[in-house]
């Protein structure tokens, strides 16, 4: 079951990388944040899926289509969150399409 927990978490790495590499581009970074922010969004809720997927979905949404909040790490605090503040159980989230 740690590997489902290691799987997510190295997920949520890689989204926040990507969120935050559009603010590395000057322009082109805020057009790049319109089209990643619903596709963020999405992901959030398929990773992390019920009520709290839901609310972390929104927030998600939010920072990346706001300027300069790309530095928010929303999947890594939202792992965190899950796993190690809550201490919520791999078999309390349903793992079906978190893999996908």
């Amino acid at each position: 079951m740690k590997t489902l927990k290691n799987k997510l978490l190295l997920k949520g790495l890689f989204y926040d990388g990507v969120g935050m590499l559009s603010s590395a581009i000057p322009v082109v970074g805020s057009f790049i944040d319109i089209l990643w922010a619903p596709y963020a969004a999405k992901k959030m809720q398929k990773m992390y899926p019920g009520k709290k997927g839901k609310f972390a979905s929104a927030l998600v949404f939010v920072e990346e289509i706001l300027p300069f909040t790309d530095i928010i790490p929303s999947f890594t605090l939202m792992w965190l969150y899950t796993f190690v503040w809550n201490k919520s159980e791999v078999e309390d989230i349903r793992f079906n399409e978190v893999i996908s």
